[in-house]
């Protein structure tokens, strides 16, 4: 079983690198194009190096806090996590960025070649993402035989994330929110306009946050996943290794699936509608689902735990058609926000605010109707699966999700570098469609990741009662309430601080934008806008702001743990999953509803009603916009890791405390 995993793993790494050496050979444009995708990658590469930095400095002192506590073989867990993590989201970053010029140029020969070429770089990080994460976790369990130090492997792999959701989304929503309120609304330019120094930093932006953050992210998700469902295998069926290794086994069988169903992500030329393009992209999940579904078949053999993981995938789709409900162009909840903002600024937000709060209801419902049918067929360890077969579509949803930053890239070079207004047209189509596809994977990244942690609640109640101590959470323990109150608090204290963030970055980009329209003729054309200066400030801010609010959770959980005992930490464990949920979901459904409000007004046709770019509305939609930014790509996105990096700690923290 394991054998097979760590094979599986290294078709998906190997898989990876031969796409990404195809993409590389396909021609990157005119000099033009190349200049401005270089300007991306670079700034990109050098944004990452700088992160990687600062937060090796604090992985540094956790290693030594770890050894001095639980011993060598944590401690190298939790260094092998964050190293896996980091790769992973450095390549597939890396990826991304040689994509992007190379996804425009395609677009000359029609938009089925540009759609191709952009899902196959979104591959290279889907599949390094899912591969290393089972080749990791496999590998280590085969070397060491210890479970437990898995779970500073998986600690290793969520503080990377949170660090690296918070700083992508901090970097690049600063400099989304700078190059919008200056450019568009001050000078009244379009968005990716060359004249526009924030519009390097914009795009650099959309790599560091939506491919190397989410990559970061679903890795963490993936391996956490996997080692909750060990562990608690290990704990309610001691020394049953076929149910220890299960998890393993079904992530082998997901990954073999995924790359099969790369074949059926296609569409035709004739292809220009959002609801087209999404289609192609959607019969690579669907067939990602029912060969697993298939696969999984032949391996599991109780019908229970068969049908708990059936669930899982249920529940995959059933939040992706929500999530797309609530934030595609097509839909009431979008053209709400559009037509509210024709009376104004005010009303949008409104809007936007009713429609943020009403798109936790769906999701809500869909994950404790499965939790309880996952529970109620095979108990604990039914969730666990369900929760396995959830992450099984890793590689395809990460595919997916990484295809919007190429394109949204792709589209921006097509528009810096004045290409012909046909490719332009594949290109903002596949754009528009990007836009939708990082709501969706965003959606599915919170869905898993409650179902993640409800599995690390559990271990969390077992691993106590294997030192043969008994915690009952009982409502009127005051212990217990005191708990709740700290653990719902926790996720909006992190947000603040992650709005707050991005505030104060987008300041600075703000008035460096405006200082170069104030003191060179760039409108003109006379000057040349320094976008390396925008760089830097975007990189200077978001690291300097992510630190705080990464380190606050680890810091609030440790003391809770200490000061009022297990029933307290327990109670913040249930408090900080279900506030956090709530939290990221509204907040990452209602940013891509506002921005996809904004769209749906700039495509307006005259006459349509919403007045199109740079109308009343528009400027209303605009405003709320820049409001959903923050929210969608950088506090809802890292409340993810957030609530996982929490429950990861308490459980490390179950020995010191008896």
């Amino acid at each position: 079983m394991i054998y097979f995993a760590i094979i599986s793993s290294l078709i998906a790494i190997t898989f990876a690198f031969i796409v990404k050496n195809k993409i590389i050979k396909q021609s990157p444009g005119n000099e033009k194009m190349r200049e401005i995708s270089r300007a991306i990658k670079d700034g990109s590469k050098a944004y990452l190096k700088r992160q990687y930095k600062t937060v090796f400095i604090v992985a540094v002192i956790l290693i030594i806090v770890l050894w001095y506590f639980f011993g060598f073989k944590t401690s190298l867990g939790f260094l092998i996590g964050g190293a896996a993590s980091a790769l992973a989201g450095y390549f597939g970053m890396l990826t991304a960025v040689m994509a992007n010029s190379r996804v425009a140029e395609s677009a000359k020969s029609g938009i089925s070649k540009a759609f191709r070429l952009a899902f196959l770089g979104g591959s290279v990080t889907g599949f390094l993402v899912a591969g290393l994460a089972l080749f990791v976790v496999s590998v280590f369990y085969l070397i060491t035989k210890d479970i437990n130090s898995l779970i500073g492997l998986g600690f290793g792999g969520s503080l990377i994330s949170v660090f690296s959701r918070l700083g992508g989304g901090i970097y690049t929503k600063a400099a989304d929110v700078g190059a919008d309120l200056v450019g568009k609304i001050e000078a009244g330019i379009p968005e990716d306009d060359p004249r526009n120094p924030a519009v390097i930093a914009d795009n650099v932006g959309d790599n560091v946050g939506d491919c190397a953050g989410m990559a970061a992210d679903l890795f963490e998700t993936y391996a956490v996943t996997i080692i909750a469902a060990m562990l608690l295998g290990n704990l309610i069926f001691p020394g049953n290794l076929a149910i220890i290794l299960l998890p393993l086994l079904l992530g082998g069988i997901a990954i073999i699936a995924s790359l099969i169903s790369i074949v059926f992500v296609k569409i035709s030329d004739k292809t220009s509608s959002e609801s087209g393009i999404m289609k192609g992209l959607y019969k690579g999940i669907i067939a990602s689902a029912i060969i697993s579904a298939l696969g999984f078949y032949f391996v599991i053999r109780d019908i229970n735990l068969y049908l708990a993981g059936l669930i899982g995938i249920a529940i995959t789709f059933l939040i992706v058609v929500i999530t797309e409900y609530y934030t595609s162009k097509k839909f009431r909840p979008v053209q709400s926000i559009a037509k509210a903002s024709k009376s104004g600024h005010g009303t949008n937000i409104i809007a936007g605010l009713a429609i943020s709060l009403e798109s936790t209801s769906l999701p809500i419902v869909v994950i404790t109707f499965g939790m309880l049918a996952a529970y109620w067929l095979a108990g604990l360890y039914g969730i666990a699966l369900a929760a396995v077969s959830m992450l099984s579509l890793t590689g395809i949803i990460v595919a997916i999700d990484s295809f919007g930053p190429i394109t949204d890239n792709a589209g921006g070079i097509a528009e810096m570098s004045g290409m012909p207004q046909e490719t332009r047209k594949a290109t903002d189509a596949l754009d528009a469609v990007g836009n939708t596809t990082k709501a969706v994977t965003k959606g599915y990244a919170i869905g898993s990741a409650g179902l993640a942690a409800l599995v690390l609640f559990g271990a969390y109640i077992a691993e106590i009662e294997k030192l043969g101590k008994k915690v009952v959470f009982e409502l009127q323990d005051p212990l217990v309430l005191a708990g709740l109150f700290m653990g719902a608090l926790l996720p909006y204290i992190f947000g603040s601080l992650s709005m707050k963030a991005v505030g104060k970055a987008a300041g600075a980009i703000v008035e460096e934008v405006r200082r170069q329209f104030r003191e060179k003729k760039i409108m003109t054309g006379e000057d040349k806008p320094d976008y390396a200066r925008a760089v830097d400030i975007a990189t200077r801010s978001a690291l300097k702001e992510m630190i705080l609010p990464a380190i606050l959770p680890i810091l609030i959980t440790i003391i809770v743990a200490i000061i009022f005992g297990p029933k307290a930490l327990g109670g913040l464990l249930i408090g900080v999953i279900i506030s956090g949920l709530f939290m990221a979901i509204s907040m990452t459904s209602g940013g891509a509803a506002w921005d996809n409000a904004k769209k749906y007004i700039e495509e307006d046709p005259p006459g349509g009603g919403y007045g199109g770019k740079g109308s009343f509305s528009h400027q209303a939609a605009v405003t709320g916009d820049t409001v959903g930014d923050p929210y969608k790509d950088t506090a809802g996105p890292a409340i993810n890791p957030m609530i996982k990096v929490v429950n990861i700690v308490a459980l490390l923290l179950i020995p010191l405390l008896f």
